[in-house]
């Protein structure tokens, strides 16, 4: 045991000096530092998994002392500089901890509900049932966090196929929440940051149209695959009540935080970028109804430790110099996909929102979909690869769920042909020429 940890380290140590030389490569033709450090950040993330929230205030840490001492930030110079940059964004952090959270407890309401537990009792014996269960994950993720969809779905396989679970059936599992978690400003933490950044929810819809495709490309083999490996069976739990207390706070926290964006929005706007609106709603409506049914406040330390990782990341990502990006087209969209495979997506996220110019719900699908093709891609695929250990292998994950990376170039391509590249400001305008000037918005303020 002792000699195959010896191994595991000595691999990552070998892998993460490989990036480092790769980083002094990209520094010596001219990259900017500031992405050099951040490549590194989000090489040391996926390479250490047991320290990720060490690796990311590291990396965070590093690039703001390298800004502080060389460059300086958009805001100006020094600690000013630094304070100012913070004080923009507060808001957008602020926002996103609260949804983080709050999405935390919502979903383990959602669990005790008991309807997870019910849901099987609905599927087809044959393969459709497996097809109709990655159906089902697809749904919870709309309005539940696709994490959460994910591990309801590995619990549920794990009912209905005797605890035996086809790892390229795994692999589905997570693409089904990441995909139906793609067009929904509630269902990703991709999107969610897109919301509250300003980009309008109806935007974001477009990308069910490539989620649609994915989740059949990939969903009917991967269910062939489980029927054949170890046969669906139906026997629910005895004695099982719904709690449909439970299911109403679900949809009050929900409607509060959609409410509150929209009346924001209609009436307040300038509010939105001075007040953390919608996550201060979604803890109204959990203290307001935290009487009715109690939150399980346990969860909230590591879904905080989970939380400021990602937050983390976002802040170094802000720190970026957007302008030297690639610009913004279809092609860096599809690319990106590839990239969230190995890199967390949500970084990538912030710095396409910096940047702008992109078809919002064509890039919601790439960096949401997109970490669906290595289990370490996305949070959903770390999460459910906690529930089966086996699944941590990229090398059977990508034998036996080549059906996931099949998918999302048909679901982008079908998306691609049916709706176009349509680069839109945050809410929706067409944009004059295609592309606005790089980050205007942010610069501007």
């Amino acid at each position: 045991m002792r000699s195959l940890l010896m191994r595991v380290l000595a691999r990552e140590r070998g892998l993460f000096a490989g990036a480092v030389v790769l980083a002094a490569a990209c520094a010596a033709l001219g990259v900017p530092f500031e992405f050099v450090l951040f490549g590194l950040t989000l090489a040391g993330v996926a390479l250490f998994h047991h320290h990720t929230l060490q690796v990311a205030l590291t990396g965070l840490a590093a690039i703001a002392l390298y800004k502080l001492a060389f460059t300086g930030f958009k805001a100006g110079p020094g600690l000013g500089g630094l304070a100012l940059h913070m004080a923009h964004e507060w808001v957008i952090l602020t926002n996103l901890l609260g949804l983080l959270l709050g999405f935390a407890l919502l979903s383990k309401h959602f669990e005790d509900s008991n309807i997870p537990a019910e849901l099987p009792k609905f599927l087809p014996d044959d393969w459709k049932g497996g097809f109709l269960l990655l159906a089902m994950v697809f749904v919870l993720s709309s309005f539940l966090d696709n994490i959460a969809a994910a591990l309801i779905g590995g619990t549920m396989a794990a009912a209905v196929f005797r605890k035996k679970v086809h790892i390229g059936y795994l692999a589905a599992i997570v693409a089904a929440s990441n995909a139906g978690g793609a067009g929904s400003v509630v269902g990703d933490t991709t999107t969610t940051m897109m919301w509250i950044d300003g980009v309008s929810p109806l935007v974001v819809l477009d990308a069910y149209v490539a989620a649609a495709v994915a989740l059949i490309v990939c969903g009917v083999p991967a269910a062939i695959q489980q029927q054949r490996y170890a046969p669906i069976t139906r026997e629910a739990p005895a004695g099982i009540a719904l709690d449909w207390m439970r299911v109403a706070i679900v949809v009050v926290i929900l409607a509060s935080a959609i409410g509150a964006n929209v009346a924001a929005n209609l009436k307040f706007p300038a509010v939105l970028d001075h007040f953390p609106v919608i996550g201060a709603a979604v803890w109204i409506a959990i203290f307001a109804t935290a009487a009715l049914r109690r939150p399980d406040w346990h969860l909230l330390p590591e879904a905080f430790k989970g939380s400021v990782f990602l937050l983390a990341l976002v802040t170094c990502a802000s720190m970026m110099p957007v302008e030297q990006l690639p610009a913004a087209s279809w092609q860096t969209a599809f690319g990106l996909g590839f990239v969230s495979s190995v890199f967390d997506n949500i970084p990538l996220t912030a710095l396409a929102l910096r940047q702008g110019g992109y078809d919002w719900g064509m890039l919601a699908y790439a960096v949401g979909y997109g970490g669906s093709m290595i289990w370490f891609g996305s949070s959903a695929g770390v999460a459910l690869s906690n529930m089966y250990p086996e699944a941590k292998s990229v090398g059977r994950w990508l034998r036996h769920g080549w059906h996931v990376t099949l998918a999302y170039i048909l679901g982008f391509m079908v998306m691609l042909a049916l709706a176009g590249w349509h680069p839109t400001d945050k809410r929706g305008r067409a944009l004059q020429g295609g592309v606005p000037p790089v980050a205007a918005e942010y610069l501007a303020a």
